[in-house]
C-alpha cells in the first residue's frame, strides 16, 4: 500500500513546522507549505518535502494543489494551519486589514479544502484537520475580528463534517489553549498598531503587556501537544470530532459554557 501524503499549511514555525515532522515520522509522505521558502529549509533539512503557498492566492492555491498531486496522485490529509492573530478595537482596525484577517483564516482554508476534496472523494478516503482554537468558543476585548474568524471555522467545519461523511472523510477541529510560539507577540503588536494611538489606548496598551506576558511566560504549552492531537487527528480510525487542548483552553472554554455573559465579561476585563 502507497503512503499516504499529507499537506500541512502555514509550516515554517511553531504548531505547523512540529505537525509536519510527526506526520512524516508518522510515515506520512508531507509537504510544509508557506509562503516564503527560505523559511521552510529547516523543515526540509528533517526530510519534509517543502512548497510555495499563500493562502490569499487563488493560483498559489491551485499551483500547489496540482503539483502535489502531479507527484503524488493524492492528497490524503489536510492540515489548515495557516494563520495569524489581528488584534485591535473593532472601532480601529482598518478595514483592509479586517478583510486581511478573514481572507487568511477563513477564505484560506476553505479555498484549500475545496481543491483536494475531489481527490479525497475519489480515495474515498481523506482527513480535513483544520486548526481553529479556544477562541473559537470565548472572546476578549480587541479581538473582535480574530474570534470571528475562528468562530466561522468552527461553523464551517461543523457543516463540513456533516456533507463529507458519506465520501469517506472525516472534518477534524484542532482547538488549542495558549500555546509557545510568535502568536502572542504578533497578536500584540497588531494590537498596538491599532489602537495604542485612540480612544482605546490604555486598555489597549494592558491587554498588550497581558498578551506577551501570557505567551511568554512559563505557563504556554509546547506546540508538540498540539503537533500530536493533529497526528491523532490524522491516523486514528475514528478521530475525535474536535480536540480542545493546551494550556487554558478547557478552563476557559467551561467557563464560558457555564456563566451569563456579563460574568464571563468581568472574568475576562479582570484578566
Amino acid at each position: 500500500m502507497s503512503k499516504k501524503v499529507a499537506l500541512v499549511t502555514g509550516a515554517s514555525s511553531g504548531i505547523g513546522f512540529d505537525a509536519a515532522i510527526d506526520l512524516k515520522d508518522k510515515g506520512f509522505i508531507v509537504y510544509g507549505a508557506a509562503r516564503r521558502m527560505e523559511k521552510l529549509k529547516a523543515l526540509e533539512s528533517k526530510g519534509v518535502k517543502i512548497i510555495q503557498l499563500d493562502v490569499t492566492n487563488e493560483e498559489s492555491m491551485t499551483n500547489c494543489v496540482e503539483k502535489i498531486t502531479k507527484m503524488e496522485g493524492r492528497i490524503d490529509v489536510l492540515v489548515n494551519n495557516a494563520g495569524y492573530g489581528s488584534f485591535g478595537a473593532i472601532e480601529d482596525v482598518p478595514m483592509e486589514e479586517a478583510r486581511r484577517q478573514i481572507e487568511v483564516n477563513i477564505f484560506g482554508l476553505a479555498r484549500m479544502t475545496q481543491l483536494v476534496l475531489p481527490y479525497m472523494r475519489r480515495n474515498k478516503f481523506g482527513r480535513i484537520i483544520n486548526i481553529s482554537s479556544m477562541g473559537g468558543k470565548m472572546y476578549s476585548s480587541f479581538g473582535g475580528w480574530y474570534h470571528a474568524t475562528k468562530f466561522a471555522v468552527e461553523a464551517l467545519s461543523d457543516c463540513m463534517r456533516m456533507e463529507v461523511k458519506e465520501f469517506g472523510i472525516d472534518v477534524v477541529l484542532i482547538e488549542p489553549g495558549i500555546i509557545k510560539t510568535d502568536w502572542g507577540t504578533i497578536a500584540a503588536d497588531n494590537l498596538e498598531k491599532a489602537s495604542m494611538s485612540g480612544a482605546y489606548r490604555k486598555r489597549a496598551s494592558k491587554a498588550a503587556a497581558s498578551m506577551r506576558k501570557n505567551y511568554g511566560g512559563k505557563n504556554p504549552s509546547n506546540p508538540k501537544i498540539i503537533a500530536n492531537a493533529i497526528v491523532k487527528g490524522a491516523t486514528a480510525n475514528k478521530p475525535k470530532t474536535r480536540y480542545l487542548i493546551g494550556f487554558g483552553a478547557k478552563p476557559m472554554v467551561f467557563l464560558r459554557r457555564i456563566l451569563s455573559d456579563r460574568m464571563f465579561d468581568n472574568i475576562m476585563e479582570r484578566m
